[in-house]
């Protein structure tokens, strides 16, 4: 079977309902990244960040995975499917992906303020859990924070996804606007006779000089219409 990897961002949850960052009316015009995406915000009002990422983990209660999740998590009957994520949501892995980098850490996980990569110390919510309070402690006896990498904080999953991806046979880029490293250096790292393909309803800057094949639709769309192209090339999807 061929590996076939998929860089997803905030266009493949979209359509699920989740909100996205970067798009007008999107969470950074309410919530300015520095008071709730990086160390410092978190030290200065950790019970804002907190209740932000409680509010964040709320909304996945009402949301499921659209067609195009579910299309990513049907690839793996005919691939080896690894899915590397910008997102935080647990939608890839609700839709049935069995192999999810998360690049950004994940919503509904909590760590340690002190040691946040400390595995010993990561805890899985579950649903009735999902609203921290300020006071609720980890293992180090530190407060709980958000298990997401924010600005200004190592990646530690890139190593990972770079090693997944420079054995791709076929790179798929759905939703994400190639503007957040080191993710977005991932397309460097896929061989040259790897294909390349394009999700996304908007034009997307890829910064590189290669043949791509662009499905300028959303994500269900473009996964519908990705998985008819690998169906001409490929054996036939089941």
């Amino acid at each position: 079977m061929k590996n076939l990897v998929i860089l997803s961002g905030a266009g493949m949850s979209a359509e699920s309902g989740i909100s996205t960052f970067r798009d007008a009316g999107g969470l950074w015009d309410k919530y300015p990244v520095e008071q709730v995406a990086t160390p410092e915000g978190y030290a200065r009002n950790p019970e804002l960040v907190i209740n932000f990422y409680n509010e964040r983990r709320k909304q996945l209660l009402d949301v499921v995975p659209n067609a195009g999740h579910l299309g990513v998590a049907d690839l793996e009957r005919v691939f080896n499917v690894t899915v590397v994520t910008q997102n935080v949501d647990n939608l890839h892995e609700r839709a049935g992906s069995t192999r999810v980098i998360h690049l950004h850490g994940e919503l509904t996980k909590v760590c340690s303020s002190r040691d946040p990569y400390n595995p010993h110390f990561v805890k899985e919510l579950a649903p009735e859990e999902y609203e921290v309070k300020l006071g609720d402690k980890a293992g180090d006896g530190t407060q709980l924070r958000p298990f997401i990498v924010w600005f200004g904080e190592p990646v530690p999953e890139i190593e990972t996804a770079i090693r997944y991806v420079e054995q791709a046979d076929i790179f798929v880029i759905i939703g994400t606007s190639l503007n957040v490293y080191p993710a977005a250096g991932l397309l460097n790292y896929v061989p040259r006779a790897t294909e390349v393909y394009l999700i996304d309803p908007k034009p997307v800057d890829t910064h590189v000089m290669r043949p791509i094949h662009v499905i300028q639709k959303g994500a269900s769309e473009g996964v519908k219409e990705l998985k008819a192209l690998l169906a001409a090339t490929q054996p036939p999807l089941p």
